[in-house]
């Protein structure tokens, strides 16, 4: 794989030197150097589903959702299933590269091979701009759930505990991550379906909630201000979280440089999270509005916890909160994994410190955990100063660079899909669909969202932000990238070689 190619391009050279020893110790030192550059492939389709699942299933739906069916309504279900169309092309288009280009800086490196240098420092180090700013969202959220058992203790307090736990496990090999994170998503995932079920079984049975104004039923969906109880505007303003929950699910494509087979495990992985995502958002919210009328969700907590407090189930509050926590703790989890992986890769193209590119014992770029910390220290000050409505703020300013990485994956795919018809490369092993229509209304959909986080007043600072950041990022690549970080990624094409042969210039 890429990240191999120093020892490749060494070895060769032991063979042919007569002073044996010296060229002994030279290739050793040079294989040594190249083996600490190098991530261990440890990860194999049951662990990258999961975590891809981890990432898109924790504080979005747990937490923002309320945020999301307060503006929209009952409607917030059709943003749901818009936004996860337009994602699964996302992830098809990512996962059309991810097998043709296994690498560890994924869709950085594919920006900056197929659009250049300057648009692969930007898609980078935004994709590390949205974890960090996903990950105080999540850690808030985390010190909230906390707040439901130790209502006397500051947030702050839980936000600093997680942060060294969290950089503590992120510092282990990453199949043992991998395993972590299988069974942290694997808890939240049958809370999921639990859920449904269970709320289903309510509906069928017709329970009455005796602290809500409306009995449980279908009719709650329609009764309290109509499907669309917001209008159209309402529908438009809930993207705004809509698209930050689904947020993180790109770290399919950021497993591809550690992943044990990535031509079987990406494609699988791909087929199949988008869309249990989806039924998991839609499925699960649908319950909920019908469980309870839409405009008594408060956002003063999970709102799962709620509607199960109203309804009376013994324990069941206690028992949903320490399912959000566990969905918190493996979002977070993700995030720092996920941008850790972007730092390795832009610190291999010159984009970054060298350090960023130095792995531990253990396979694992260390420096990025310890980074990657020190930035969720901004969550401390942030709950410690401003703790009241700062959720909705951060989720929108993370929409905007969740939604901008996407832009450049689709785009970076567009620029690859023209350069393959162009040459006369072999057709990819794992195609993306509906080819060109799909992928070129994905970019208008996404153009749309950013121009939505403009449109409302209290999303806008999202859009001031994140066009603040992205003029510095240019003007930090014009001042500090130098030499090889001028030049475009070089990437391996590992495409079937047969296509190839069959091709010919026929």
């Amino acid at each position: 794989m890429q990240q191999a190619q120093p020892t490749d391009e060494m070895v060769p050279e032991s063979g042919t030197s007569p002073a044996a020893g010296t060229a002994r110790t030279a290739v050793a030192t040079a294989v040594g150097t190249a083996v600490e550059n190098v991530l261990n492939r440890g990860l194999n389709v049951r662990h990258i589903r999961f975590m891809a699942l981890g990432s898109a299933i924790g504080t979005g739906l747990f937490y923002g959702s309320a945020s999301a069916i307060q503006k929209a309504g009952p409607a917030v279900l059709f943003a749901y299933m818009i936004g996860g169309a337009a994602v699964f092309m996302v992830m098809r288009a990512l996962g059309e590269m991810a097998v043709r280009h296994p690498v560890s800086g994924s869709f950085g490196q594919y920006a900056s091979r197929y659009l250049g240098p300057l648009a692969g420092f930007v898609t980078g180090w935004t994709y590390v701009f949205e974890m960090a700013i996903v990950a105080i969202a999540d850690v808030t959220a985390f010190s909230i759930y906390m707040g439901f058992w130790f209502p006397e203790v500051e947030r702050w307090v839980w936000i600093l505990a997680i942060i060294f736990l969290l950089a503590a496990l992120n510092l282990l090999s990453v199949k043992v991550f991998g395993e972590l994170e299988f069974w942290f998503t694997l808890v939240k995932v049958a809370a999921i379906i639990a859920m449904i079920a269970g709320g289903a079984a309510i509906l069928a049975f017709g329970l009455q909630n005796g602290d809500a104004s409306a009995a449980p039923g279908l009719g709650n969906l329609v009764e309290h201000g109509g499907l669309f109880p917001n209008g159209f505007e309402g529908l438009l303003a809930s993207f705004a979280v809509v698209m930050f929950a689904f947020g993180g699910i790109e770290t399919i494509g950021i497993t591809a440089g550690e992943a044990a087979d990535p031509k079987k495990v990406i494609p699988k992985a791909v087929n199949t999270v988008p869309v249990r995502v989806l039924l998991f958002y839609v499925l699960t919210l649908g319950v909920l509005m019908s469980l309870f009328p839409w405009n008594e969700v408060g956002s003063n907590g999970s709102p799962f916890v709620q509607i199960f407090s109203g309804l009376g189930i013994p324990a069941a509050p206690h028992i949903l909160n320490a399912v959000v926590i566990t969905a918190a703790l493996s979002a977070i989890n993700s995030d720092i994994f996920g941008a850790g992986r972007i730092l390795f890769g832009l610190a291999q193209q010159g984009h970054a410190p060298q350090s960023f590119g130095r792995v531990s014992r253990h396979g694992v770029p260390w420096m990025t955990v310890v980074m990657m910390a020190g930035i969720l220290l901004v969550g401390v000050v942030l709950n410690a100063v401003i703790p009241e409505n700062v959720f909705l703020l951060i989720a929108s300013i993370a929409t905007f660079a969740t939604v901008w990485v996407w832009v450049m994956i689709l785009s970076s795919h567009v620029a690859m899909k023209r350069e393959i018809s162009r040459n006369g490369l072999p057709a990819s092993d794992f195609p993306s669909p509906l080819w060109p229509a799909a992928s070129i209304l994905a970019i208008a959909f996404m153009g749309l969202v950013i121009g939505v986080l403009g449109f409302f007043e209290d999303t806008r600072v999202a859009l001031y932000v994140g066009a603040a950041w992205l003029g510095l990022l240019v003007v930090a690549y014009r001042l500090w990238v130098k030499g090889n970080g001028r030049r475009r990624a070089h990437l391996e094409d590992e495409t079937s070689p047969l296509p190839v042969v069959a091709s010919g210039q026929n």
